[in-house]
């Protein structure tokens, strides 16, 4: 088509083209996957065939579990990672991750569920080695393993839920069918050192476990210092800092405190917050905190406080955001907090809901956790009890981690 302008040159008009069409939303991903793979250059065999073995080890070490769990079934060399001492070492150079959940819930006393953080998901692995007859409950944790107890307060257990390395530590040599509060700690700064673990009962009788001498120990009596019976919070797990361990009390309220290295116990005086239920203690960065529901008339609301180590007062630092503690108005609420480190997921239950949520204590960030569901199931799971744990591939529950006897390191089911 000719056209004479203003000018009165010929100006040539291009032909009509139709409006484009609208592509649907799988061509439109289809064309960004195809320019994705076109721009992806191959690998080099003669470059990558040269690569430092032990690089190999230290980029392993540094990726997510569940990628880490796929990646052993590329070849035998990368399965057999976990008995590698230079992998340890990888492993014990990179950061400690956010620490994970082990928690039991009440439709499936005999199997756990691991809840990740980073990821936002949960893992159901299958533990083997654990009593199935017995209902054993996770008390403690250090270095990536984690203590159980069963329910009658009678056998120790310790395990890695993501190596499946597994021990049953020896009889007591104390009988003590009440119940027991418990915490553990490291030797240094891995398992590979070793670990301990306290239990102590209302009326002052206290063992000591060794996992180098592989036995309990009796290190003495409680002092007169510390008034008896201790009447042991036991909705409230042990929290450590470094060599110490820290238990919550009342009558009168306050901490009981153990050095796993002097041996030593002291008592602290410590009023608890009016109004206060569900209390539990809790720790970050070697700070000592205090969780718990504060409800006054109708309304109810999560709380947190931080221990003055000069005053030793509770001083309030932050609370759950108002529009979510609008949802407890008018409920009997009761919480459970699962998990101590820095990092609390707590389990928020009445009649009428049912509610996880984690709370990361440095950043006082809120999150709400997604729905515990077991595999090819559709209800919603109720949790129980818990405690948190670091991630942590090479911990194993045998001092010396080269001997196998009883530990069973094949892929865990739940990845």
């Amino acid at each position: 088509m000719m056209a004479a302008g203003k000018s009165g040159s010929l100006k040539m008009l291009e032909p009509c083209k139709p409006p484009p069409t609208k592509r649907s939303r799988k061509e439109r991903t289809r064309g960004k996957s195809s320019g994705t793979t076109n721009t992806t250059e191959p690998m080099e065999q003669h470059i990558w065939k040269d690569f430092p073995e032990d690089l190999y080890e230290a980029v392993i070490a540094r990726l997510p579990i569940a990628t880490f769990f796929r990646f052993r079934t590329v070849c035998r060399k990368w399965n057999s990672l976990l008995d590698s001492e230079s992998f340890s070492q990888h492993c014990a150079e990179v950061p400690q991750a956010t620490p994970w959940f082990y928690t039991i819930t009440h439709e499936n006393v005999n199997s756990g569920a691991m809840y990740d953080p980073s990821l936002k998901k949960w893992h159901h692995p299958t533990i083997s080695s654990l009593p199935t007859k017995l209902i054993v409950l996770p008390v403690a944790s250090a270095g990536g393993l984690v203590c159980f107890l069963d329910i009658g307060n009678r056998n120790f257990y310790v395990c890695n839920p993501l190596n499946q390395s597994f021990k049953e530590l020896p009889a007591r040599s104390v009988k003590v069918w009440s119940r027991v509060a418990v915490g553990m700690t490291l030797n240094g700064s891995s398992t590979s050192e070793g670990y301990k673990i306290l239990w102590v009962g209302c009326d002052g009788e206290y063992e000591v476990y060794d996992s180098v001498r592989n036995s309990w120990i009796r290190p003495g009596i409680m002092p007169s210092s510390v008034k008896l019976p201790l009447s042991l919070n036991f909705r409230s797990q042990a929290v450590s800092i470094d060599d110490t361990l820290y238990f919550m009390r009342s009558d009168p309220e306050g901490i009981v405190s153990y050095d796993m290295v002097t041996g030593i116990w002291k008592q602290f005086i410590i009023p608890t917050p009016l109004h206060l239920t569900d209390h539990t203690l809790a720790e970050c960065g070697g700070r000592i905190m205090l969780v718990g529901l504060l409800t006054k008339n109708a309304a109810t609301c999560v709380c947190i406080w931080e221990l003055q180590k000069m005053t030793l007062l509770w001083k309030e630092v932050d609370r759950m955001p108002n529009i979510w503690c609008l949802e407890f108005y008018g409920k009997h609420v009761r919480m459970t907090c699962l998990g101590n480190k820095g990092l609390l997921m707590l389990s928020l239950r009445s009649r009428q809901m049912n509610r996880l949520v984690t709370y990361n204590v440095s950043s006082r960030e809120w999150l709400k956790v997604p729905g515990c569901v077991v595999p090819h199931g559709r209800k919603r799971q109720w949790i129980a009890c818990g405690t948190a744990f670091y991630p942590c591939l090479t911990a194993f529950s045998l001092t010396i981690r080269f001997i196998t006897v009883g530990c069973k390191l094949s892929r865990p089911t739940c990845f």
